[in-house]
């Protein structure tokens, strides 16, 4: 099946999440498609491998199931059987030393009640936690660092100890500079219309409903099987995917519409989606649209590294939960580089089901501003992870096998007036007429996000293509 004769040409450039999934909604909408991937495999940040004879996701290895973007893409590219949950999602987190479990029914690690973080605070702490409700609250008017905000309303131990290592996960951040506004919508509503912080997250805990589900979801064999599945189903519907072609230049057409360079050649497009990490899509809009250029270029990215780690099960018998999260501060006073670590087999019954002797750890490393994993060799990465592992779970592991997976600038920082500049950055792109913008560097980092910007896109651009032709 091929798109109809005079269809609107379309080129995405970028074969991640985004790209393919804002290629999939233009074949919907019965454009013409070609995806253009500067390396030798499509998928981005999805990739798995092999460790020990166990297939881990090297990348993301879960989506939010409560937003229906990705849950949608999944069972559209026929791998809705696929679908799963995790076995557990009780994660501990590292404190004053010790191991604690992560309070439940928080929102970014902000408690309900001084309750809730008894003994993983100090006492002054929770105290200070207890006062909150006691303060002024007045609206918020303009976004701020989520670590303002909450060390106001909560006292700094709750941002260091809990909402740090959180934000950590989800953006690789720091809760200094992440916006409130675009890192944690939930309580930047709140702030904006005042009141006690622990009675917002009180009633946020209260309003979920009881059989809202699971709010992850995975795929069996990995969330990295997603990209070949959509390759796979765009690719019988008519549209092109290359790989190894990288987009050199992108100019506008002597006759409207847009030119896209590769060292291959030049492909003419009525529409262009890009679909890249903030600096590519910088570079190539520098000539074309130097305001969104801009935009671009003043984001800031941050990189990390997985280590993989397949230890003998004997060695991890008797550990229960997802993993554990390893706030900065912690980090600093016990010497550990490692910013969280996950035990794939408790997480993931198909991990757990495809070896009863091996066991594999999937071990974080990097922050914003932090490098040192990402210039490291292999083996000095994987010689810290098992450190850092053996000291967080209190038990010598002995690896007998290991990768490492580094991710390059792949997570954009939001910071202080994000929103703000996505807003800007897109009038900017919209004005350039035939072109959009898809990525983690607008609305989210997450699968979910990503997706929906991506068909937001899509979406876009052939309806101003539609308007421009009437």
């Amino acid at each position: 099946m091929s798109a109809a004769p005079g269809a609107v040409r379309a080129v995405v450039v970028g074969g991640g999440v985004s790209g393919l999934a804002a290629a999939h909604r233009l074949v919907q909408l019965g454009a013409d498609v070609e995806v253009l991937e500067a390396s030798g495999r499509t998928g981005g940040v999805l990739q798995r491998g092999e460790v020990g004879g166990v297939v881990v996701d090297l990348g993301a290895e879960s989506v939010l199931a409560r937003r229906p973007e990705a849950v949608e893409l999944v069972r559209a590219a026929g791998l809705g059987a696929d679908l799963v949950h995790p076995a557990t999602a009780s994660a501990s987190v590292r404190s004053r030393g010790a191991l604690h479990r992560l309070p439940a029914g928080t929102v970014m690690g902000v408690p309900g009640s001084a309750e809730q973080v008894a003994g993983l605070l100090e006492p002054a702490d929770v105290e200070r936690v207890r006062a909150e409700e006691d303060l002024p609250a007045p609206p918020l008017e303009h976004d701020v660092a989520v670590a303002d905000y909450v060390a106001g309303r909560v006292g700094r131990a709750v941002v260091d100890h809990l909402v740090e290592p959180l934000l950590g996960g989800v953006y690789a951040g720091h809760a200094d500079r992440l916006s409130l506004r675009a890192t944690v919508p939930a309580l930047w509503e709140h702030a904006r219309r005042g009141g006690s912080l622990l009675a917002a997250v009180r009633a946020a805990a209260a309003a979920r409903p009881a059989a809202a589900g699971p709010v992850f979801a995975g795929v069996a064999g990995g969330v990295a099987r997603l990209p070949g599945a959509l390759v796979a189903s765009l690719r019988a519907r008519g549209a092109r995917v290359s790989t190894g072609a990288p987009v050199t230049a992108l100019e506008r057409g002597a006759a409207g519409g847009w030119r896209v360079s590769t060292p291959a050649g030049t492909r003419t497009a009525d529409v262009v989606v890009l679909a890249v990490p903030a600096p590519a899509a910088a570079a190539l809009l520098r000539a074309a649209v130097p305001a969104a250029a801009a935009e671009l270029a003043a984001v800031e990215t941050a990189s990390m590294v997985i280590a993989a780690l397949a230890v003998p099960a004997a060695e991890l018998e008797g550990l229960t939960g997802s993993g554990v999260l390893v706030p900065p501060v912690e980090g600093a006073a016990a010497g550990l580089r490692v910013k969280a670590l996950t035990l794939s087999a408790n997480k993931w019954d198909w991990v757990a089901g495809q070896r009863a002797d091996v066991r594999v750890l999937r071990v974080s490393l990097g922050r914003a501003g932090e490098d040192e994993a990402l210039r490291a060799d292999d083996a000095d990465v994987l010689r810290w992870a098992a450190a850092d592992a053996s000291a967080l779970l209190g038990r010598e592991l002995h690896p007998v096998d290991a990768a490492v997976a580094r991710w390059v600038d792949a997570l954009p920082q939001y910071a202080v007036g994000h929103r703000e500049r996505v807003g800007r950055l897109r009038a900017a792109v919209a004005a350039a007429g035939g072109l959009a913008l898809a990525g983690s560097a607008l609305d989210g980092v997450g699968v979910p996000a990503c997706v929906a910007a991506a068909t937001r896109a899509a979406e876009e651009v052939l309806t101003a293509r539609a308007g421009a032709a009437a």
